[in-house]
């Protein structure tokens, strides 16, 4: 845990570098081109900040081309004389380019909310004798979003796999996908504690500190993977994502996600700088697995299947629905491969970090 905390303690450095001082002027201007001819401008190398040129204005980096003189010694631009030929502020050879520069001071950027779906409450009301008043679900999800690298994520890819941080079946009391979804925010929570407690004065690895024993405060110890998680935090404090990102990268790289589709969700005049994948994250990999097959089987889903990449449906079965669920033309091999990889010796492992865990938590 130790070695954990000293590169956390590095990370915290370095992101202090990187995030307490921004460009301001690099943020004012941007470029967004459709390169691919895909409708958006939220691809791999389609968004750019400006360059500031000699003369004040701003240059695209995209598509931009070295200036050329003819007999007279006049600069022309390759691409037309329409466009004009500039000196880096920099530095430098003069260029153009084609692509216009947008003020994001005048012409901000448009997010969507992301998807704020709480899922399924856990313990409704009963009645008197213990019958639940509400509606029974059985393997319900909760409607989430990531987002892959772009603008909004500073270009890093907040949909990528991180491992199984969230542990399958391992902690007794989770049992709903709020409480899975509650492990998912310990993590986040304590990043935030990392970096609050930097910025306080605090020395980095007092601050790392802070930040890893935050993440196991509140929550059960024996349903994350301490080691993978500090890890997971480490890397996420030097991007873009936010909680949601964060949540449904720990869930998704468990095996706990159903990816929907992809979506816009922040353009600028009206083009596509940012893109997010919806999806239906479970309590369970068994319980993603089963609704992935258990779907089609029933008329109830043939109409709306898992909904659209923005609004995912991520209820879960009626108990008549699940009754007619038919088991024998369900491929579980996902699940069993799982279960069988679990020698006696990670099974030891596991019991020691359970150990390990709660001794930590019981002596903060």
């Amino acid at each position: 845990m130790s070695a954990r905390i000293s590169l956390l303690a590095g990370a915290l450095m370095l992101m202090a570098g990187m995030l307490l001082c921004p460009s301001n002027a690099a943020a004012q201007q941007l470029c967004a081109v459709d390169l691919n001819g895909n409708g958006d401008a939220a691809d791999d190398g389609e968004t750019a900040s400006c360059h500031l040129t000699a003369s004040g204005g701003w240059m695209c980096p995209i598509g931009q081309t070295m200036c050329e003189a003819d007999v007279s010694g006049a600069l022309h631009c390759p691409l037309g004389d329409q466009y004009g030929c500039e000196v880096p502020a920099s530095g430098g050879a003069p260029a153009c380019s084609a692509n216009a520069c947008i003020n994001t001071s005048a012409n901000p950027i448009v997010d969507d909310p992301a998807v704020d779906d709480p899922g399924v409450e856990a313990d409704g009301a009963v009645d008197a004798e213990g019958n639940c008043l509400g509606t029974i679900e059985i393997f319900s999800g909760r409607a989430a979003r990531c987002r892959p690298a772009g603008l909004k994520t500073t270009f890093s890819n907040c949909c990528k796999d991180k491992g199984k941080i969230v542990k399958d079946g391992m902690g007794g009391s989770i049992s709903s996908i709020s409480t899975k979804i509650a492990v998912a925010k310990g993590v986040f929570t304590g990043m935030k504690a990392a970096y609050t407690a930097f910025k306080a004065g605090a020395t980095a690895s007092q601050a790392a500190s802070a930040g890893a024993n935050a993440i196991i405060v509140g929550i059960d110890p024996t349903s994350i993977a301490i080691s993978l998680a500090v890890n997971f935090m480490i890397e996420v404090l030097l991007q873009g994502c936010d909680q949601q990102d964060m949540e449904v990268g720990m869930l998704r790289g468990s095996g706990m996600c159903h990816e929907v589709g992809s979506y816009c969700s922040s353009k600028i005049l009206g083009i596509c700088v940012q893109k997010a994948r919806g999806h239906c994250c479970f309590n369970t990999k068994l319980g993603r697995i089963i609704q992935e097959q258990g779907r089609p089987q029933l008329k109830a889903f043939s109409a709306i299947g898992w909904g659209t990449p923005k609004t995912p449906y991520c209820r879960g079965f009626t108990p008549e629905e699940f009754q007619a669920l038919d088991f024998s033309r369900m491929d579980l091999s996902e699940y069993y491969a799982d279960v069988e990889a679990r020698a006696q010796s990670e099974i030891q492992i596991d019991m020691k970090d359970k150990i390990d865990a709660y001794m930590q938590t019981i002596s903060n």
